[in-house]
């Protein structure tokens, strides 16, 4: 049997992530749940893509769509330009498509078509990129766009006592509907942490890859933890997301 691993933001950086899936030593018998964001960020967010279709042929994948994929998927499926995105990061995705041919854009719209916004698996544990809003959960949400935008699921998990368990009446709903969760997102450099951080029964795999950090894998049972190298040590001539 193979593990089951977790992988979060890469936002371009195909050098880590390469590095990354050797130092796991990943096998084909591996299945890898990617929470989000593959593009914006360092040079090669359109070669990421490529390499995660190939990937794809080899291992059991799911890809959940994250923020800037829902951007990138929508300029080259349209044209549509946002100007927020080209200054978060929008402008390196481009940048990285003009060698591309057409047909090999198509085929990258096509694997943005078939991400999907949620997953949960048999040990009834969600993996999302951002978050949800709904108590009754990602399938009762309102809108998709939660689900790779929303903060306030990991904001909640941050300021919750840690005495509060499951069952208290101030345990927040969404959060007892689940085993686990998993996101991304939400950079956990932004509190001083180079490794994924836990807050309740939430694991923010987000270990800032768009900026100066790492990208991060977990085995989900056994909680083994690989990391690349910092990015920007793998991208000396790129400054990343500011």
């Amino acid at each position: 049997m193979g593990r089951s691993l977790v992988i979060g933001d890469i936002h371009g950086g195909l050098r880590a992530l390469v590095q990354l899936l050797e130092r796991a030593d990943i096998t084909p018998d591996d299945k890898i749940v990617f929470l989000g964001d593959y593009v914006d960020g360092w040079s090669d967010s359109a070669n990421v893509v490529t390499y995660l279709i190939e990937l794809s042929k080899q291992n059991t994948c799911i890809f959940l769509r994250g923020n800037h994929d829902d951007l990138t998927h929508r300029w080259l499926k349209t044209g549509e330009l946002n100007d927020k995105w080209l200054l978060h990061g929008g402008q390196s995705s481009i940048d990285a498509y003009r060698q591309f041919s057409d047909s090999e854009k198509q085929e990258h719209i096509e694997f943005f078509d078939q991400m999907v916004n949620y997953y949960v698996d048999k040990e009834n544990r969600l993996f999302v990129h951002a978050g949800f809003t709904n108590q009754k959960g990602p399938e009762e949400e309102y809108t998709p766009s939660s689900f790779y935008w929303d903060r306030t699921l990991w904001e909640m998990a941050l300021c919750l006592d840690p005495a509060l368990k499951p069952g208290d009446i101030y345990f927040p709903k969404r959060l007892e509907l689940f085993n686990e969760i998993f996101i991304g997102h939400t950079p956990v450099t932004r509190i001083g942490k180079s490794e994924p951080v836990n807050a309740a029964n939430v694991c923010n795999m987000d270990t800032g890859a768009a900026f100066k950090g790492k990208i991060s894998l977990l085995d989900v049972n056994s909680k083994e933890l690989f990391q690349s190298e910092e990015i920007w040590t793998l991208y000396p001539e790129e400054k990343g997301r500011n």
